[in-house]
Order: structure tokens, then sequence, then C-alpha cells
């Protein structure tokens, strides 16, 4: 049986620009989760005590405190956070099988979407950036068929509701929108991802999303300074 958090006092320690860290504010809103946020100030160059005996292992945000356990790992959070408050809305859908399918979508946004992400962001020579491109149209093309498929005419993978696969594939909005500010190119476009692109606006100005997404430009300001950008 799932540990119900209700009754332990709840942290989450994260930075405002973290995708990652995203995911658990999301999943933690749509419980309507009462918990204390920390910001972990100098991620980049330093680690607070904190974090380090709550992350012992990888040392990174998000990590969640509940009473007297930690949680890390943004997908594991979501998954646990939906066990341990199992009031509605439901984050993971209810059968096996749909359960295994969201699961497998994000270990998809985790491995070869940000791979692609990761690669065409830190790529010094303009044929790996171009294969790198490449590789990320492709899988931005298997996530839209995904797309279609699964939301069933309704504005999220799950249909009327964001659910998991939204959370896991929201965390990929912010990186997105760094590189097609510094490449010119633009990887969400009506004539290739036009569910995805409507999709992530949605997911923008979703109630659960909207009070911790940073701006574009936010996120281009972070990056200038994460990689010493002029």
């Amino acid at each position: 049986m799932a540990q119900n958090g209700s009754n332990n006092s709840v942290k989450l320690i994260g930075t405002w620009a973290s995708p990652y860290a995203l995911r658990a504010q999301v999943a933690l809103h749509l419980k309507s989760v009462e918990y204390e946020y920390v910001e972990e100030a100098d991620v980049l160059n330093s680690k607070s005590d904190l974090l380090l005996k709550a992350n012992p292992i990888h040392k990174k945000v998000p990590v969640l405190i509940n009473g007297d356990v930690s949680i890390c790992e943004s997908l594991n959070i979501v998954q646990y956070v939906d066990e341990s408050w199992p009031s509605n809305p439901s984050i993971l859908p209810s059968l096996p099988y749909d359960r295994a399918v969201a699961r497998f979508w994000g270990h998809f946004v985790d491995g070869k979407l940000f791979e692609s992400i990761d690669t065409v962001a830190g790529a010094k020579d303009d044929a790996v950036r171009m294969a790198a491109a490449g590789s990320l149209m492709e899988n931005l093309a298997v996530l839209e068929e995904a797309f279609q498929k699964s939301s069933k005419g309704g504005g999220y993978f799950g249909g009327e509701n964001i659910g998991f696969v939204d959370i896991a594939c929201g965390a990929v909005v912010g990186p997105l929108s760094v590189i097609e500010a510094f490449s010119g190119v633009k990887f969400l476009r009506p004539d290739t991802t036009p569910g995805l692109l409507k999709w992530a606006e949605r997911f923008r100005a979703h109630e659960a999303v909207k009070p911790y997404m940073p701006s574009v430009s936010e996120f281009i300001e972070f990056a200038k300074k994460k990689f010493n950008l002029e």
C-alpha cells in the first residue's frame, strides 16, 4: 500500500530553471499538496548540505522530502506523489497497460528527446549540430504521432486532462524554446508537429504549470549564464 503523505511535512528542493523540478511542482499542484519549496540557489557551482544529505548519490534536484524519507528523480517523484496522495485527479492512468505505456513515453523523453536536445545545444561543429537537429525532429515526429493517437481529440496526451505523459513531455518545452532562439530553427511547427505545437501552448497556460514555468526570455538568460554565451 502506498504511503499517505498527507500528515507529514513536505519539502521540495529545486531550482527555478530546472525542467525536472517543474515536473514535481506540477504534480504537487495537481494534488493540492501543501509543501515548502527550497530553492537550490547555486546548483551549478555549489550544493547545499540539505541537497547532499537528501540526494547523496546524484546530488541533483529535484528532491522531494516527505517526513523522514527522500525521493529523487523527477518522474519517480511524480509517481510517488500520485500514489501517496490518491485523491483526484489521478496523474497516471488506472489500467496497468496504460500506466506502462505512460512510463514508456516518460523514458522516451528522458532518453531520446533530451539526448537530441543536449546534442544540439552543445554541438561545436555545424555538421554535428545539423545531424542532431535532424534526430531531434525525427523524435518529435514520433511524439507527434503518439499525441495524435492518445489525445483522442482532447488537448492533452491522456485526453481532456493533464497527466503523466504531459508532465514528462512538459520538461522539454523550455529547453526547446532556448535552442530555437539560439539556432533560429523552429522544431515545433504547424506543418510537422501541429498537435505538439498547440499542446505546448496549452501546457504552458495550464493553471498547474503557469506559476512555475519560466518565460522564454528567462530561460534564454539562464542558458547564456550556464554556457557562457553572449
